[in-house]
């Protein structure tokens, strides 16, 4: 197959009849959003049901840690591979392919009879899907004309960013109100209706199949070790006390050996498994990194402010969703707000002004108390979700949009690798903060609740005689455990406030990097190269 065969397959069929989009392209790239939002979705949605999912299969709580961990190694591992697959089977065939089998791997998890089959199933379901998610992306950008995507683009940013944020709510609702089965089993109608309407309305692209006889199975299986065992190390090294465990310091070395060989084959063999030249484009690694801090920053986010509340505040599910949901909604409504300003202005510009928000808003988490409600929660989400919807717009426009059209399906996975790995770092480096700042916090507050203070001994004093007039055997041992319990809580405070504050020093820094972007120049980008 010649490149002008190739450049021809990818160019849209807009262009071919014309400036005027058909709508039935519109409806396709519709259906291919659903399954993103699945795809992505699915990280999360056990996350609030892992206690149901736990006693359905009788597993241990470390062993049930593994349904999500399963599925974030395999899909980790098989988002870069989609660039190769998409040569090989067309980006139509292929989203119809990876649709299909996540459907499928999504009935046979909810079929689960043991752990082991569903970790099982979960992997396939990660590894299978991972496609859905940069062929979404490489569509907006090779589908419909450089000027015209941002409608698409608009819609890729509201979901990569509004799906991890409802899918605990979502998963704790469905769970409360039927069976955990239903996790899984929630995917099958947009499954299908997604497979069908590509299937209808996504025009058919040329695959290269010769080239699965040159596929380089040693690059390939590097790869898979060197990301899958890098998810692992970030998840279970906290916990773990990282170089404290022989298995975490035999499997990164088996990750750094893994490492050197893929890096090797890159750039080495003929047809490597992934291409990673695109990082020379100064946009595009410029965009991966405010991408990697934008991942840090959301699931950092999604993952931190629902501990506090239930630790600190003991909120249910639906009142931790309820706040959740307030992120959520201000995606939703700046989404458009993001792309009409990002066609409009120097989306440089935009990118900074959200960087700027994402930064205030996290900051504005990192000042909360014991008293932390609704309320006090409602403006550091809203200012946070419009600055996550207005930074991932112009970051997916400024890495993507200046980029040939054959190179887009490639870059777009390693793209979404970059995010995804950022959020699994950022995680990592937020549970070892959480152990050493909350040990720090609570020896601080330990030393200065001496009982020889005399304000320690008014208080205690104090409580132990309202203990008393409330019948309480022992008020005075009753009081020292409710002072007790009142230093954790104030450490506890105080680590998620420093959590926060970490987050917002990333997205801070990442601001210095819009200085380093250039501006896209149509004339360069996918318009130009058809």
């Amino acid at each position: 197959m010649t490149t002008s065969d190739t450049a021809q397959a990818a160019s849209p069929p807009a262009e071919a009849a014309g400036d005027k989009i058909p709508w039935t392209l519109h409806v396709g790239f519709f259906a291919m959003v659903i399954g993103m939002f699945m795809s992505i979705l699915d990280v999360q949605i056990v996350a609030s049901s892992i206690r149901q999912i736990q006693a359905g299969v009788s597993a241990s709580s470390d062993e049930i840690a593994w349904v999500q961990t399963g599925y974030l190694i395999a899909e980790v591992v098989g988002i870069p591979l989609s660039g190769f697959l998409n040569r090989v089977f067309g980006l139509r065939r292929l989203f119809m392919m990876s649709a299909a089998a996540f459907t499928v791997s999504s009935v046979l998890c909810a079929m689960s009879w043991d752990l082991d089959s569903l970790v099982f199933f979960r992997c396939i379901q990660g590894f299978v899907g991972a496609a859905m998610v940069p062929s979404t992306m490489a569509a907006a950008f090779t589908l419909f004309p450089g000027g015209r995507s941002m409608t698409q683009q608009v819609m890729i940013g509201m979901v990569a960013t509004l799906a991890p944020s409802i899918g605990p709510t979502l998963g704790g609702w469905i769970t409360g109100h039927m069976s955990w089965h239903w996790l899984f089993l929630l995917n099958v109608i947009p499954g299908i209706v997604a497979v069908v309407l590509v299937w209808r309305f996504i025009p058919r692209q040329k695959g290269e199949a010769n080239l699965l006889r040159r596929i380089d199975l040693i690059g390939l299986a590097s790869m898979a070790v060197m990301l899958g065992a890098f998810e692992w190390i970030v998840e279970e090294g906290p916990a773990e006390g990282w170089s404290q465990s022989g298995m975490i310091v035999r499997w990164t070395f088996y990750c750094i050996v893994a490492t050197c060989i893929f890096f090797y084959r890159a750039f080495r063999v003929e047809h490597p498994i992934v291409d990673l030249t695109v990082f020379r484009d100064r946009n595009f690694a410029s965009g991966a990194i405010v991408g990697a801090v934008v991942g840090f920053v959301l699931y950092g986010s999604v993952y931190a402010l629902p501990l506090f509340l239930g630790q600190v505040q003991g909120y249910s599910a639906l009142q931790i969703g309820q706040i959740m949901g307030v992120s959520g909604m201000a995606m939703f409504f700046g989404g458009p707000i993001a792309g009409a300003l990002t066609r409009r202005f120097d989306p440089r510009l935009i990118l900074g002004t959200g960087l700027i928000m994402i930064t205030i808003g996290v900051a504005g988490n990192a000042q909360m108390t014991q008293e932390s409600s609704f309320n006090e929660l409602f403006w550091p989400q809203a200012i946070r979700g419009v600055g996550l919807i207005m930074t991932m717009v112009p970051t997916t426009n400024l890495a993507l949009g200046t980029l040939p059209p054959l190179r887009v399906a490639n870059a777009s996975g390693l793209f979404t690798v970059c995010r995804n790995l950022g959020g699994a770092v950022g995680i990592a480096f937020l549970n070892t903060l959480m152990l050493h700042y909350n040990s720090l916090h609570q020896q601080e507050l330990s030393a200065g609740m001496s009982i020889a203070r005399p304000e320690v001994k008014e208080w205690l004093s104090q409580t132990a005689a309202r203990l008393q007039s409330a019948g309480v055997a022992d008020p005075q041992g009753a009081a020292m455990m409710e002072l007790g319990h009142r230093v954790q809580m104030e450490a506890l405070v105080m680590t998620y406030n420093n959590l926060f504050m970490a987050m917002a020093m990333a997205s801070a820094a990442a601001f210095l990097i819009v200085f380093v972007l250039r501006k896209p120049n149509p004339a360069t980008g996918p318009v130009a190269a058809h």
